[in-house]
């Protein structure tokens, strides 16, 4: 990607920049690919390793900003086509092959990289090593994976990614998905499949990516802005009961705590068993951090164009073994841990059959 810089200046108008970098996105995003499934051999980290995508894009993304044509381009609309490209929601559809059943999945960027630059992201590895893929169920019938890995942005959810990504897919026709669901790094040592996805932001202090918060704390939670109408509370639809019988390497659970404010109520209320009647939302199973969020945008826009399709949330294990020596990138422990966990991602998708 170093010759980017040098075929952005080839660009003579504002719509061969567009179309430029929306190329150049996409090339990134199957380069990540092949490269994760063992296609394109390079560099001294683990095939599997999500961070070469992220540290590639935010360093042509800042090529991007430093750009300056002797034309007026929209530096926001090339900017999101070359994200949206480089994360998998360009030219990424299914193929369709008759008798194949077709299952869409996101997974998120690395995040916390303020207190350590190192970290990765297991979902969005999971995502690069399943996009494309024909796997065999439990059952013995076929699947088509395919994947996006979405950015850690409370701006990036208001302005519609999670829409760009899953609609889509979910439009009737030929190639929709036959089932959705969101994957996010979640707990120590399990896998959790998340029984509700709540409507509320309610994780500040906690930042995003670009030290944003997203305006809604425990005590005060709040709707993401511009957000559809829709119930405070979204339940699982997935077959969990056939996905939590994988158990190896890691445990795998359904979580059905959640956080509300009863009806009636001023004062958050945990509960292990789902929310009550009329409550208001401050916690799904996956907190109130864009974990949750990303379940519940994409299921209420599920609920809206295909009721019928089963749709979810899966949370990963925290994938640990950096080294402690802060220049290693890599270690033995920290590969097979994010192997581990993608492989079981699969497994877990492969028990999707009732």
């Amino acid at each position: 990607m170093r010759r980017f810089p040098a075929a952005l200046c080839t660009a003579r108008t504002a719509a061969e920049a567009q179309h430029l970098v929306q190329d150049w996105g996409q090339a990134l995003w199957g380069s990540a690919v092949d490269r994760a499934q063992g296609r394109r051999p390079g560099g001294t980290l683990p095939a599997q390793d999500d961070r070469p995508l992220y540290w590639t894009r935010v360093a042509m993304t800042a090529h991007l900003a430093q750009w300056q044509p002797g034309y007026t381009v929209d530096r926001a609309a090339l900017r999101r086509g070359f994200e949206d490209a480089s994360r998998g929601l360009v030219g990424n559809e299914f193929r369709g092959t008759r008798g194949v059943r077709r299952y869409f999945v996101s997974g998120f960027d690395p995040f916390g990289l303020d207190t350590e630059l190192r970290r990765a992201n297991p979902s969005g590895s999971a995502a690069l090593q399943l996009d494309g893929r024909q796997v065999t169920l439990a059952d013995g019938s076929q699947a088509e994976i395919r994947t996006v890995v979405l950015p850690v942005r409370y701006g990036d959810f208001d302005q519609g990614v999670v829409d760009r990504a899953f609609a889509p897919r979910l439009t009737a026709g030929p190639v929709a998905a036959d089932l959705i669901t969101t994957v996010s790094q979640g707990y120590p040592g399990l896998f959790t499949l998340e029984a509700w996805a709540g409507r509320a932001r309610s994780a500040d202090p906690y930042p995003d990516n670009l030290d944003a918060l997203g305006g809604g704390s425990y005590d005060h939670p709040a709707d993401p802005p511009a957000l559809a109408a829709g119930p405070e509370f979204i339940p699982t639809s997935l077959p969990t009961a056939a996905m939590t019988t994988v158990q190896q390497p890691y445990p795998v659970l359904l979580n059905t705590q959640v956080a509300e404010i009863p009806v009636g109520g001023t004062v958050p209320v945990s509960r292990e068993d789902g929310p009550t009647p009329g409550s208001r939302s401050v916690e799904g199973g996956g907190g109130g951090y864009l974990s949750n969020e990303v379940a519940y945008r994409s299921n209420l826009l599920r609920l809206a164009l295909a009721p019928h399709t089963p749709g979810g949330h899966l949370h990963t294990p925290v994938l640990t073994g950096l080294p402690a020596d802060p220049a290693q990138l890599t270690g033995p422990d920290f590969e097979h841990d994010e192997a581990s966990i993608a492989a079981e991602v699969l497994d877990i998708l492969r028990h999707t059959t009732p």
